[in-house]
């Protein structure tokens, strides 16, 4: 691994989600595979640079010195949820396609909502992604 490869900056900040799993080999593949992430860090956590982003990925756990009174957990109800990955893409209906080829199951096709278009899926522990393309918000 390549330091550039590696979100540690040199100033000001990198801005990263964490994403709690189950299982960081089935959930790096899904990452790896459906959206072309490259691996930094095999585990313990994951580390993976998503087109121009990072996730990283790592099992739940209690509390810790430095977050006392919070314990991490994978998504506890798929129909309720305070986050969401928001991936953006030149065209939805290539993305639907090729990523539906790859394993990926959406919600549903994806729906025109004027300013954008856009669908859903799911990773292997239920976390919500949404797959979108701008259209009207850019005329």
């Amino acid at each position: 691994m390549a330091l550039q490869d590696f979100p540690a900056p040199d100033e000001g900040f990198v801005l990263t989600h964490f994403l709690v799993v189950s299982d960081q080999d089935r959930s790096r593949e899904f990452y790896r595979s459906l959206f072309g992430g490259l691996v930094v860090c095999e585990r313990d956590p994951v580390i993976l640079r998503v087109a121009n982003s990072w996730l990283i990925l790592n099992v739940g756990g209690g509390p810790t010195d430095d977050k006392p009174e919070v314990t991490l957990v994978t998504p506890q109800d798929p129909n309720e949820t305070s986050a969401f990955l928001n991936v953006r893409v030149a065209d939805i209906y290539k993305a639907y396609e090729e990523w539906s080829a790859k394993g990926a199951t959406f919600l549903t096709e994806p729906k025109d909502h004027g300013a954008e278009i856009r669908a859903y899926i799911r990773d292997p522990d239920g976390h919500l992604i949404e797959v979108g393309q701008a259209t009207g918000v850019l005329r």
